[in-house]
């Protein structure tokens, strides 16, 4: 996507830290994700991008720069998660991120809005706030 070094070392660190406690036992499967960003921040992590994309990657966060927009796709575009879309439908949607990232990112945080619907939890805040700031509905 022509990115700096330095922009791909973000992402990479993001990419690292955000399911380093999806395994542990926390209140809910959606904690692991602020969680391991405390950890990262306790063990030297001081670059806020890096951190609210790990804290936020589940839910979606209105705040984010590039990292967490790059993290939120790249983990539901992941094989082998509940949400995650067929190989055919995954593989389109990957190949239109570097052209249409936004609009990718729309059509993903819509079905993962979907899934959060049908699976009968409660919309968090953020998760509300994101979606408005990509529909420029605030």
């Amino acid at each position: 996507m022509g990115v700096t070094a330095k922009e791909r070392a973000r992402w990479a660190r993001a990419g690292w830290l955000h399911d380093a406690l999806r395994d542990a036992s926390l209140a809910s499967p959606t904690a692991h994700g602020p969680a391991a960003a405390d950890r990262a921040a306790a063990d030297g992590e001081r670059d806020r991008g890096v951190l609210d994309a790990v804290r936020y990657h589940t839910i979606g966060y209105s705040g984010w720069d590039d990292v967490g927009r790059m993290l939120y796709l790249a983990d539901f575009l992941e094989p082998g998660r509940a949400q995650t879309p067929d190989l055919a439908d995954r593989v389109d949607l990957i190949q239109r991120v570097p052209p249409e990232r936004d609009a990718v990112l729309r059509d993903v945080a819509r079905r993962r809005i979907e899934w959060m619907l049908r699976s009968g939890w409660q919309l968090p805040a953020e998760t509300v706030d994101f979606w408005n700031s990509l529909t420029g509905k605030r």
